[in-house]
C-alpha cells in the first residue's frame, strides 16, 4: 500500500471505532497499534510502553490536573454571582445593557479556570436566569453566553493551550503569553458585536436605569477577588515568578482561600471538586496517552514527513493552507471536542506548518480559536450541551442563537493571517525572543 492508502485506511479505521463509541483515547491507542503491527517493522510492545510513558510523564502537564481542580473549586462558589453583581453596574449603559456581563464576566473567568464548558456553566448559571427574568431577549442571552464562553480556552491559563505545547513542544508560558492580546481582542469583538445586535432589537430590551457612581464603586469590590486571583495566577508566570505549574498550584490554594472566606469551603465541597478534577484529568490523560501511540506510529510510517516535503515542493502558502485547515477543523468540530481535535491532528499536521515557514506559536493560538469554534458547533460542542442543561433549549437552537458568535471566532483568524503579531509581540517583547 502507498503511503496515501495507509493514511486513508488509518483515518477511515478511527471514524469507524469512534462511531462505535469506543472512547477517543482508546480509539487513537488502538488505531496507533495497529498502524505500528501491520505498516510498520518497529516492535509493537516496547514502542507501546515508550510512548505512553512519553505522552503522560512531561513536567508541563503537572500543571493540567491543577488549573482543572482550580475551575471546580470556583465552579462551586458564588464567585460568578459576586461577578455579576459587580458588572452590572459598570455596564448597564453600554448597547444591550446587561448582557455585556455575559461577556466580560466569562472573560474574567477564563482567566482563572482555564476550560470553556466550565466558564460557560459557571457565568450561565447566574447570568441566564437574571437576564431572562429582567426581559432581555433570549437569542441574545443563550448566544451571548454560547460565544463569550469559549474565551475559556484563548485566554490563559488554558487547558488546551497545555495540551498544545506538550504535543508540539512548545513552551506553555509562551502560548499562555500569546493568548492575551488574542483574547481581549476577541472580548472586545464580542462586546461590539453584540451592541450591534442589541442596536437591531433595541425595543425589545429593558431599558437599565443609570446607576450613582457610589454603586459603580461599590461594584467594583465585587470584582476584586476574581482579579486578584487572576493576578495572582497569571502575574506570576508572566513576571517569571512561577512556572505555570507553580502559578497553577498558587492558584488552587488561592480559590480555596476565597471558597473558605465566603464560608462556602465544606468537606463535600472539596471532595467533590477533588473528584472533578480527577475525572476531567483522567479523560485528557487517556485522550493524551492514545494521541501519543498514534503520533509514535506516524512518525514510524512516514506520512507526516511526506505530507511535508509535498506541502513545500507544491508550494502551498501559508494562507492557504489555513483556509484548508479551517475547513477541516470546522467539519471536525461537527463530531469531536476541542481536546480531541487537537491531539488527532498535531502529530500529522505540524510537521507541515514547520516546513512551510508557519510559527508554532502562532499556529497554536489559530489552533485554540479553532478549537472555540468547536464548542459551538453543533451535534457535539460542548457550550451548547452546557447551555442546554441550563435552560432546556433546543440544542440545534442555541447553535442558531450563536451562529453571529461563530462569525467573530472566524473574523478573528482573518485578523491573525493579517497581523500576525496580536499573537507573536507580547511573548517576544516578555520574553526578549
Amino acid at each position: 500500500m502507498s503511503l496515501l492508502e495507509v493514511g486513508l485506511f488509518l483515518v477511515l479505521l478511527l471514524f469507524v471505532l469512534l462511531g462505535l463509541g469506543v472512547y477517543v483515547g482508546l480509539a487513537l491507542l488502538l488505531v496507533g497499534l495497529f498502524a505500528l503491527a501491520f505498516f510498520t517493522s518497529a516492535p509493537p510492545g516496547p514502542n507501546l510502553a515508550s510512548a505512553l510513558w512519553t505522552s503522560t510523564s512531561g513536567w508541563s502537564l503537572a500543571a493540567l490536573p491543577l488549573f482543572i481542580w482550580m475551575g471546580e473549586v470556583l465552579y462551586r462558589s458564588r464567585l460568578a454571582q459576586g461577578l455579576f453583581q459587580g458588572l452590572s453596574p459598570l455596564l448597564a449603559r453600554l448597547p444591550g445593557g446587561l448582557l455585556h456581563v455575559n461577556v466580560v464576566a466569562s472573560a474574567l473567568f477564563a482567566a482563572v479556570i482555564g476550560s470553556s464548558a466550565a466558564t460557560t456553566a459557571t457565568v450561565g448559571r447566574f447570568t441566564l436566569p437574571e437576564l431572562l427574568r429582567r426581559g432581555y431577549p433570549k437569542p441574545l442571552a443563550l448566544g451571548s453566553l454560547a460565544g463569550a464562553g469559549t474565551l475559556g480556552f484563548l485566554i490563559p491559563p488554558s487547558v488546551v493551550m497545555i495540551v498544545y505545547g506538550v504535543m508540539a513542544e512548545v513552551s506553555v508560558a509562551r502560548l499562555f503569553m500569546a493568548g492575551v492580546v488574542p483574547g481581549v481582542v476577541l472580548t472586545l469583538l464580542f462586546m461590539l458585536l453584540l451592541s450591534l445586535l442589541a442596536l437591531t432589537r433595541r425595543r425589545e430590551l429593558p431599558q437599565e436605569p443609570k446607576r450613582p457612581l457610589g454603586e459603580i464603586l461599590k461594584g467594583l469590590f465585587g470584582v476584586l477577588p476574581v482579579l486578584l486571583l487572576i493576578l495572582l495566577v497569571l502575574g506570576s508566570i508572566y513576571l517569571g515568578v512561577a512556572t505555570p505549574t507553580e502559578a497553577a498550584a498558587v492558584g488552587v490554594v488561592g480559590a480555596l482561600l476565597l471558597a473558605a472566606l465566603n464560608r462556602e469551603l465544606s468537606l463535600p465541597m472539596f471532595q467533590e471538586s477533588l473528584l472533578g478534577a480527577v475525572r476531567t484529568t483522567s479523560m485528557i490523560g487517556l485522550i493524551l496517552a492514545g494521541a501519543g501511540v498514534l503520533t509514535l506510529a506516524m512518525g514510524f510510517t512516514g506520512i507526516p514527513r511526506a505530507l511535508a516535503a509535498w506541502a513545500v515542493e507544491a508550494g502551498i502558502t501559508p494562507v492557504l493552507l489555513i483556509v484548508f485547515l479551517s475547513l477541516v477543523y470546522i467539519v471536525l468540530g461537527w463530531f469531536l471536542d476541542g481536546i480531541s481535535i487537537v491531539v488527532l491532528t498535531i502529530s500529522v499536521i505540524l510537521p507541515v506548518v514547520k516546513a512551510i515557514g508557519v510559527d508554532p506559536l502562532w499556529f497554536g493560538v489559530y489552533l485554540v480559536i479553532m478549537v472555540e469554534l468547536a464548542q459551538i458547533t453543533p451535534p457535539v460542542g460542548f457550550n451548547l450541551f452546557v447551555i442546554q442543561s441550563l435552560t432546556g433549549e433546543d440544542l440545534f437552537q442555541i447553535a442558531r442563537y450563536a451562529l453571529p458568535f461563530m462569525g467573530v471566532l472566524l473574523f478573528m483568524v482573518v485578523l491573525l493571517l493579517a497581523f500576525p503579531e496580536l499573537a507573536t509581540w507580547l511573548p517576544r517583547t516578555m520574553t526578549g525572543g
